[in-house]
């Protein structure tokens, strides 16, 4: 079998689920950045999950969950998404050649350890990988996967194995496509609308969401004590900030760049300036990495108290900036 799709372009993206619906969106004519699908999905959020463990530590998550970006995208553009996960992967393998056949180019949902394309100290067990097929080409399938910076290749049972890992958000066999369109633009309404999602959000009430969910993650850093399992925790943090799906730091960069994107859309010059105060918001998170990162190495003393402040300044940081965007767009 050789299908290839081809008007279909690839742009490298910071986060693998935002450039996908990117990718899709602008593959069917959408006029669409990666920064306007992160925030018209409201997808910037904060959430510290005790009774969800990676790795035996707890999932900490700086964006809301997979296809939450892929969903956002359904009212803004009127489009129709199809999804579909599968029992058996041959029949996921099967129904993947198919859509290709009919012209459509579609995104999986994959584990990042089982692709041959990243190099090998890049791949850990995290399933919610997201990249789209383009084409195949004998058993190959042509890859077009956002955080690349060019297309690639992957052979069919390296695909399968991918698509069909197990453990924490296993994928089974996920894919999606596009089934219709009916708006092209981005609206004002549609900005608006957004912004006050995301701020209802990070200002919410449900404890471990949000800028309360920050709160309770200093808390618990505080409470560490010198021992080498405190210093996993808070290599864990790092990683899950700065390593697995572009993070706390790069996603506040990303609503930066919407927000400035979303000024003269809407008329609103006040965003702009509230996206000078996230990029800020977004070196503080990077600040809070080195220093861990620098503590655990043992470059510095592990001073766990010192970490739960900087979160704790985060936590202050986020709070009053969510407030004044309240406010920007009331």
């Amino acid at each position: 079998m050789s299908t290839v799709i081809a008007n279909y372009q690839h742009r490298h993206a910071a986060h693998c689920e935002s450039g996908a619906a990117t990718n899709l969106l602008t593959h069917h004519g959408v006029k669409l950045s990666e920064a306007m699908a992160f925030g018209l999905s409201s997808a910037l959020s904060f959430a510290y999950l005790p009774f969800i463990k990676l790795t035996g530590f707890p999932l900490i998550a700086y964006r809301m969950p997979p296809k939450f970006i892929l969903k956002g995208m359904r009212k803004p553009f009127q489009a129709s998404f199809r999804f579909e996960t599968f029992r058996a992967p041959e029949a996921g393998m099967h129904r993947l050649d198919e859509l290709l056949t009919q012209g459509k180019v579609v995104g999986l949902q994959t584990s990042v350890f089982w692709l041959p394309y990243f190099p090998q100290d890049m791949r850990f067990h995290f399933n919610a990988h997201n990249l789209l097929v383009y084409g195949k080409d004998g058993d190959d399938y042509l890859i077009s996967d956002p955080v690349t910076d060019l297309p690639q290749r992957c052979a069919s049972a390296d695909l399968q194995r991918a698509r069909f890992a197990k453990g924490v958000l296993a994928p089974k066999g996920l894919l999606y496509y596009l089934d219709g369109i009916g708006r092209t633009e981005v609206s004002a309404d549609a900005v608006r609308s957004a912004i006050k999602k995301t701020v209802r959000i990070m200002l919410g009430p449900i404890p471990f969401v949000g800028v309360r969910g920050m709160r309770m993650l200093a808390n618990k850093v505080a409470k560490l004590d010198t021992s080498e399992h405190s210093l996993n925790y808070v290599g864990h943090i790092v990683r899950m900030q700065e390593e697995i799906g572009t993070g706390g730091a790069g996603f506040r960069f990303i609503y930066a760049a919407f927000l400035q994107e979303a000024a003269p859309i809407t008329g609103n010059a006040r965003l702009t300036l509230l996206a000078d105060r996230m990029n800020d918001i977004g070196d503080g998170w990077r600040e809070f990495a080195v220093k861990a990162a620098r503590m655990i190495k043992g470059r510095e003393i592990f001073e766990p108290k010192s970490l739960a402040g900087m979160l704790r300044m985060q936590a202050r940081s986020e709070s009053d900036f969510f407030q004044a965007l309240k406010s920007t767009v009331a």
